[in-house]
């Protein structure tokens, strides 16, 4: 009888301390490779909606993305950074760094690329060093940059992108230095 009432009472206790995890309860999914940390979405500005303080970003496959911006949101490339908002209307090329958090995507940093904006340079790289923040292109008129990675970029940023990679690179110029926002694999011409 004793043995049964142990018995019994372990496979109660055993249940009510796994119902939490069987149900999800209290415990956070495994990180997924690639939809974890923040995630870089290169597009066009397709629509703002000022009311809930977002941007529809537009991407080369057609696709538009709803992007929430926050008071916390770092906008790049604008004189005014009071509102997210400022700076960024239809037709504004954009890269927008992002983190997925239950199912929104909330802007981190928005790049905007624009003359007096971040810039674009293509090139081929030599070499990247992201300990120490470097990427190394040659151009094409064979003579060679080497920009700064911002934290982000050096952590985030072209992750595909190996020594003879061609690329597209956005920065801006800091201080003198020439500061790699963002940087991707793409084709050669």
């Amino acid at each position: 009888m004793r043995d049964r009432t142990i018995a019994a009472l372990s496979l109660v206790l055993g249940g009510i301390v796994a119902a939490p995890s069987a149900f999800g309860g209290g415990q956070e999914p495994p990180p997924i490779p690639g939809e974890t940390g923040t995630i870089a979405l290169d597009g066009t500005v397709a629509k703002t909606y000022a009311g809930i303080h977002a941007i529809a970003v537009k991407t080369a496959d057609g696709i538009e993305h709803l992007i929430h911006l926050t008071s916390r949101t770092a906008v790049h490339g604008v004189n005014d950074t009071t509102d997210a908002l400022n700076g960024l209307s239809e037709g504004t090329r954009v890269v927008v760094h992002y983190a997925p958090a239950a199912g929104d995507a909330t802007a981190v940093e928005v790049d905007r690329i624009a003359s007096d904006g971040l810039h674009e340079m293509h090139g081929v790289v030599t070499h990247v060093d992201r300990p120490a923040k470097r990427l190394t292109i040659r151009l094409e008129d064979g003579s060679t940059e080497t920009l700064r990675l911002s934290d982000r970029a050096a952590r985030n940023s072209g992750r595909d992108v190996r020594d003879a990679s061609t690329v597209v690179v956005y920065y801006l110029d800091e201080d003198g230095d020439k500061v790699a926002h963002y940087f991707k694999a793409v084709r050669p011409d």
